[in-house]
This record gives structure tokens, sequence and C-alpha cells, in this order.
């Protein structure tokens, strides 16, 4: 077991109440995103912090795991932008010292780009190879978390969905991950029957005009009622997307949104975390004991986490065509999220486990073999 170290910031001028936690170090670094939202808190980012590390460690990438938290809901504009840059600030001796914080839910990449402007770090600085900036990279890397969800829902299918279902998916949260979930799934021939935002959720039994719920949405998730296609329906009732008749229930929105109190209304035969600690413990073994298993974050929403750590770990060879490294990116989330979601699922049902046990002991097992050196952090 780590020890962490924990950073509290507060900047009172500019409105700054935020944390770092640093869970684990490999080679003296860590990474990780940064949640912004009214009600984040230090113990929720250390639990996030610590999945890092675990996630990490299981995609095989030698880098330590650390997560931040900005306490901040205010809306876009001038009063939020002055948080993000005073948090740049407060963190700029950490960005240089090889603790990397990106986005997470409440921060988008132009979000962070803020921040490190702030803060005068430029990641590209220290990649000289890098065919590109560090935004340009992200503009075309944006839907890559979501895109290897759609890869684990996909590896998982065959074991878990009967071939004649009709592969219906429900989608609570619509933020980036949540449309790049909706789209790739959708082209892959899923139904999205349901997608809920912070407003709630819009349904149809038949499938939904992915294309057009998207242009109806905002860059922060939510999706403009006004503006639905035709034949879309507007549900009232609170976590309507717990109870709709669906094969896969993906959770892309903030961390136990199902839990102990709305397990039971669960209607779905496989659950996958796009988003981080998105299924409650407590849930995940109720849900077991149903024969729901639980997709752990650590295994389906590696996308984003893996494509910072391989290349700040030199994990992938020096090229100057840039298509072609967000190609062999993309492929490499590919790999690695179809492989950890066969072998999670295969050493689940032979051992008769919770999923997220099975992740948690792979990660660990592939540590060991391959000699990474997680140092302890002294708090």
């Amino acid at each position: 077991m780590t020890s962490q170290f924990r950073l509290f910031l507060q900047d009172p001028d500019a409105g700054l109440e935020a944390f770092v936690v640093a869970d684990s170090l490999v080679g003296g670094r860590a990474m990780g995103g940064t949640r912004m939202t009214a009600g984040v808190t230090v113990d929720e980012v250390a639990d996030l912090a610590a999945a890092m590390t675990r996630k990490l460690a299981l995609a095989g990438i030698p880098i330590g795991g650390a997560k931040a938290g900005i306490r901040c809901g205010l809306p876009p504009g001038p009063a939020r932008d002055r948080v993000l840059r005073a948090f740049g600030r407060a963190v700029a001796p950490l960005l240089r010292g090889g603790v990397y914080l990106g986005s997470d839910q409440g921060v988008t990449h132009a979000d962070r780009d803020r921040f490190f402007a702030a803060a005068h770090y430029r990641p590209e600085d220290s990649l000289p190879w890098l065919p590109c900036g560090w935004p340009e990279l992200w503009h075309a890397c944006e839907d890559v978390t979501g895109f290897g969800v759609c890869e684990s829902v996909d590896a998982a299918a065959t074991d878990y969905l009967p071939a004649d279902s009709g592969r219906r998916v429900a989608v609570q949260g619509f933020g980036l991950v949540g449309r790049a979930v909706a789209t790739g799934l959708s082209r892959r021939g899923y139904s999205i029957v349901a997608v809920a935002d912070r407003a709630g959720t819009v349904a149809a039994p038949t499938g939904l005009p992915v294309p057009g719920i998207i242009a109806a949405t905002d860059a922060f998730g939510t999706i403009d009622r006004h503006a639905l296609p035709t034949g879309v329906q507007i549900l009232d009732r609170a976590e309507a997307w717990l109870d709709l008749p669906s094969d896969v229930l993906v959770l892309a929105a903030g961390g136990h949104a199902v839990h102990e109190r709305n397990v039971d209304r669960v209607q779905a035969k496989l659950v996958v975390e796009g988003s981080n600690l998105g299924c409650s413990p407590g849930a995940e073994r109720v849900l077991a004991a149903r024969g729901v298993p639980v997709l752990p974050g650590p295994v389906a929403n590696i996308g984003g986490a893996a494509v910072t750590g391989l290349l700040l770990t030199d994990g992938m060879p020096a090229t100057t065509d840039v298509p072609g490294l967000v190609n062999g990116l993309f492929a490499r989330v590919a790999a690695t999220v179809r492989a950890n979601t066969i072998e999670v699922v295969r050493r689940g049902r032979a051992e008769a486990r919770c999923l997220s046990a099975v992740a948690d002991d792979l990660a660990a097992q592939r540590t060991a073999e391959r000699g990474i050196r997680v140092e302890v952090v002294s708090a």
C-alpha cells in the first residue's frame, strides 16, 4: 500500500480552492486528470488517483498515478477562466517537475490549455520529436477515450450479450466521452436508446438519431431540448436512464452514478465504466450477485490516459507524420483495451469474482512481471 501526497491550493483573490493528490511515482513521475466540479472533495480525488495508478499499471505504462480537483461550479466566462489560470500558476512547479495534470470531468482540452499557458508549461518542449503541438495532437485524439470504451464493449459483447439481442445502449453523461461512445457504438451497429445529461434523459426505444442529438449538444455536454429531432422523448423522472430497457449501460459522467440506493433500478445486462469510479463498490457487488458484470474504468476508459502516458514515457516511435502518429495511438489503445477486456472477463468468469477485483490483481501482477518500480509517495 502506498501513502499519498496531498497538496491543498488556495488563491482567495481568484476564487481558487483546489487539491492535487499523487498516489504513486514511477521514475519520479506521475500523471492524471483534473476534475472541476462544485462539490469535488480531496477524498474523491485521492480515490481517482489510486484508480489512475491501477489503470496505468494494467496498461503497462511506466508512470505513476495522480489526480487534481478544482472546487468550482462557475459557468464558462471570465471568472471561471480566472480560476483556471490561478490553478495553472499554483501547479506550475508540479507540471515542470514530472506530475502531469490533464483533463477530467468539467475540464475541457481548452481549459487544460488555458491553465498550461498560465503555468508556462508546454509538454511538447520535452518531446522534441513530436510532429505537432500538444493542442493540435489532442484535437485529433479528443475521441480516444470514448473509442476505447467502444472497443471494450465490443470485446465483452460476445460473452455477455445474447447473439439475438438488439444491443441497445443507454449512455449516462453526454460530454466528450459520452458523445464519442454514442457515435462509435451506433456506427458499429448498436442502438443508442437513451442518453442523459445534467438536465435529465432523452430517449427513443427504437434508437436515437445520434448525429441530431449531438448537433443539439454544447461543448459541456448539455442537450438543448428545443433543438431535438422529432420523435425523441424527454423523460422527466430522475435518473430515467437506469430503468430503461437496455443491454448495455455506459456510465460516462461522475463518480458513483450507480450506487447502493439506485442499483436495483438497473436494467442492463452489462455495465461499463466510461467514467472513473462510475459504479460504487457496493453497487458492483449487488449487480454481480444478479449476474450483471461491471467492466471497470481501468480496463475500459484507458484511452486518453494511454495516449498521454505513451507520449510522456517515449512509448511511441518518433515520427514526423501526424496522421500516422494518431493512427498508431488509436491502434495501441484498441489493442490494449481489447486484450485487457478479454483477459479480465475470462478470469472473472473462471473465478466468479467482481471484474474490478480481477483487474486490480492483474495490474499488480503486470507491475511485478515487468519490473516496474512503483515508488511510495511520502505524505
